[in-house]
């Protein structure tokens, strides 16, 4: 598609706060579920700010040449729980999330000095399109069971609040509706619609959700119950309103870590260093795998400018800076990429305006609030489009390659297959730490062997000269 904004381009003021709000929106879920998940008192608002610095700090090492937003990265989990795991404390167990953010920075760190003295032709001569293509493609469908899944779920758990009480009949009714409009706001809406599609349907199918609720409340109706009202009613502190009502200071990661210190031991800097290094190797891989469809949309090689270099520096020092105050490594978003398909809007300077904006967010309790209580349904209908945009992106890489060729075919196959299929490889290191080679990871390292393995395969038809006859 045709780019309405390209990457060095300024959208008016107006515009620009409602493509950086959209931009919050579609990496909003993610970013919040990782802190969600880990627990040990991690915060949405901190992860949302940690967002913010880490894409500000990776758009300050790009020069702001790479429309990229950096967010949560979900290939750390179970590093993060490692941290938790073999702390003394909970104040050391913080102090672990920042150090392993700074080994999985040095990881990047070191392939950038390599690239920098390599250059990154090597790079496209191990991942031609023929690999990174599918690679792309298995991204996308990797995250379709987190869509589907999530279509299907309301956010109101029962009385023993352990499961959910929605109707999925309900709950994808309001997935279908936000699917549906931002769909239709995409391909028939005019001029402003066009930019701001996710914004359009995440409201429409909040709404539809709120009435659910509302009947559902009223009569007691627990399957129409969607929307979790508790992030608002957290605003007020026994029922009083206060400051805290509307502006709150999230609860940074490095204030928590820092009497950490004191009971920091070697041996458990050693197992940071175990659980976080060999998922800096993993994460690498889909950093190379984003910016090669980010590139295709935006027709501009990103691995040459702003440089492979820059990027991977911008990554991982972003990522840590990013940690220091939210906890979570950080990354390159597909939601993101998938948002600057589908509304045409590529500016460095509405990922930016994003990232401010995540960052003040952090602070407005009103507005965390309303994040936190989007049901689940209405941002699965999003990220449909989202994950799909991904998919179709890295399978229109696949057009220039000749897949009549078995050389092209069985490295396209292993991709997807085993992608598909959630090829995933664990082992445990001495500190009993388990390390996940993710689907995609796997998926990479098995298109890249079997890629090499036959690059030395004439193309079908062509023969050796045969010898003379004498």
């Amino acid at each position: 598609m045709n780019l309405i904004y390209n990457v060095n381009d300024k959208p008016k003021f107006g515009q620009l706060i409602m493509f950086a709000f959209q931009q919050l929106l579609a990496i909003m879920a993610a970013t919040i579920a990782v802190p969600a998940i880990v627990g040990n008192g991690m915060t949405a608002s901190a992860a949302l700010f940690g967002a913010g610095v880490g894409t500000i700090v990776y758009q300050l090492f790009t020069r702001f040449r790479s429309p990229v937003f950096l967010g949560s990265a979900f290939a750390f989990l179970g590093s993060m729980f490692a941290a938790f795991g073999g702390a003394a404390s909970m104040e050391m167990g913080y102090l672990g999330l920042v150090i392993g953010a700074a080994f999985a920075a040095l990881v990047y760190a070191v392939i950038a000095v390599i690239v920098k003295f390599a250059g990154v032709k090597w790079i496209s001569k191990l991942m031609p399109a023929v690999v990174i293509g599918p690679i792309v493609a298995i991204i996308g469908l990797c995250l379709a069971g987190n869509a589907v899944g999530d279509m299907v779920k309301g956010d109101v758990m029962n009385a023993a609040g352990d499961a959910a009480v929605a109707s999925p009949y309900a709950a994808l009714c309001c997935a279908l509706v936000t699917l549906f409009v931002v769909i239709l706001c995409s391909t028939y809406g005019g001029k402003r619609l066009r930019l701001i599609p996710f914004i359009i349907g995440i409201l429409a199918g909040y709404f539809v959700a709120l009435l659910f609720t509302l009947i559902g409340n009223n009569n007691n109706i627990d399957a129409l119950k969607i929307i979790d009202f508790t992030p608002f009613r957290n605003l007020t502190e026994n029922g009083a309103v206060g400051v805290s009502t509307f502006i709150s200071m999230p609860e940074f990661t490095i204030i928590k870590a820092w009497n950490g210190f004191k009971t920091l031991t070697p041996a458990y800097v050693s197992t940071i260093a175990a659980a976080y290094i060999p998922v800096a190797f993993v994460v690498f891989a889909e950093h190379i795998a984003d910016h090669k469809n980010l590139s295709t949309i935006i027709k501009q090689d990103l691995l040459e400018d702003p440089g492979l270099s820059n990027t991977l520096l911008g990554d991982g020092i972003g990522s840590f800076a990013g940690a220091l105050f939210g906890g979570c490594p950080n990354t390159t978003y597909g939601e993101s990429i998938g948002c600057v398909a589908i509304t045409g809007d590529a500016s460095v300077v509405s990922i930016t305006a994003a990232a401010i904006l995540a960052m003040l967010a952090a602070f407005i309790s009103p507005f965390v609030a309303f994040l936190d209580s989007i049901p689940s349904c209405v941002m699965g209908g999003v990220c449909m489009t989202l994950y799909g945009f991904i998919a179709v992106s890295g399978l229109k890489m696949l057009q220039p390659v000749d897949l009549n060729e078995n050389r092209n075919l069985f490295v396209a196959a292993v991709i997807l297959i085993s992608g598909v299929g959630g090829l995933t490889v664990q082992f445990t290191l001495a500190g009993g730490q388990v390390v996940t080679i993710t689907t995609a990871a796997c998926a990479l390292i098995l298109g890249v062997v079997t890629n090499l393995m036959l690059s030395g395969k004439k193309k079908d038809g062509e023969d050796e000269p045969q010898q003379m006859i004498k």
